[in-house]
């Protein structure tokens, strides 16, 4: 039996129409989920690679880095380089918390996911209340581009863009003031 003549020209049309909606649908393992990025995030200034929202955690390599500072200068930036299993990245998060709490309308703060899984990152993030935005780098070149081994690091840019501070290892509050301070020279 065969399909009258409008049924047979919409078939092919809802075939094109359902796998199309089943490709949009799948996402990708490579792109953040949206629903997982939190609440916005504290930022000193806008520009289009920063995250808008603090577990966003965007991929980045070093070159989309070098971009996003191209894109901040003006801003005094502060960069901590961090993975969630780290304990003496778990140590100084309050510190930079608080930091970014008192200067976060004048200095933009940045994390740097290395070597972690989203879903850890996440994790570290809401447990430590950070409000500033990271991005996520899995293999860690970012932290390799400055010439370390190890983590945490932090690396403080003055507002033309020029590294001021790199301070590997955890954080005191004496070594983020004088850091931070550099910075907004």
């Amino acid at each position: 039996m065969a399909l009258p003549r409008s049924r047979a020209l919409l078939s092919p049309f809802l075939l094109v129409a359902l796998l199309s909606a089943a490709t949009t649908c799948g996402g990708s393992a490579e792109q953040p989920d949206a629903a997982d990025a939190g609440p916005p995030a504290q930022n000193a200034v806008t520009a289009p690679l920063l995250p808008t929202q603090v577990a966003e955690l965007p991929s980045f390599d070093v070159q989309t880095y070098q971009e996003l500072l191209t894109q901040l200068r003006g801003t005094p930036v502060v960069v901590n380089v961090w993975a969630a299993w780290c304990g003496p990245c778990q140590a100084e998060a309050p510190l930079l918390h608080a930091a970014s709490q008192t200067y976060g309308d004048r200095v933009q703060f940045l994390g740097v996911d290395i070597l972690d899984s989203r879903d850890g990152a996440r994790g570290f993030i809401d447990e430590h209340g950070l409000t500033y935005p990271s991005v996520f780098d899995p293999t860690g070149n970012i932290r390799d581009s400055f010439g370390v081994i190890g983590q945490p690091v932090t690396v403080f840019y003055d507002a033309s863009g020029n590294v001021v501070k790199v301070y590997p290892g955890q954080l005191t509050q004496t070594t983020l003031d004088e850091g931070i301070r550099a910075a907004m020279r």
